[in-house]
């Protein structure tokens, strides 16, 4: 239990890597879009398959992200990629927010309604 622990801490600390990546203008433009959508997609609260889908709904998490973001790490220039991996290990400590949390479901539910009315009107 205590390595499925390590391994979720390490994959939220390379999210928040892309995260940073996808904001730095020195990180190649097509790393930045790839990490840009890749740390949108790992902080959503929605999945591309439902965990409730038993074995299909962990395959996202399991071998999709991971393999996204090996790539995108290969893509940022080594020195670059310290740097901005100590600043993600600083924020990854620091206390997680309920405000920034509701602000992405409010975001995904205000996407999904506009995403309805076009699609039905």
């Amino acid at each position: 239990m205590d390595r499925l622990r390590g391994w979720a801490r390490a994959l939220k600390r390379q999210a928040i890597l892309l995260w940073l990546a996808a904001r730095d203008a020195r990180v190649p433009w097509a790393a930045r879009l790839l990490a840009a959508g890749i740390a949108a997609y790992a902080f959503s609260p929605i999945d591309l398959i439902p965990d409730v889908i038993p074995v299909l709904g962990l395959l996202d998490e399991l071998l999709l992200l991971p393999g996204l973001v090996w790539l995108v790490l290969r893509m940022i220039p080594p020195g670059l990629k310290a740097e901005l991996s100590a600043r993600a290990t600083a924020l990854a400590e620091r206390p997680v927010s309920r405000a920034g949390a509701v602000a992405v479901v409010a975001l995904w539910a205000v996407a999904l309604g506009l995403a309805a009315w076009w699609w039905l009107g």
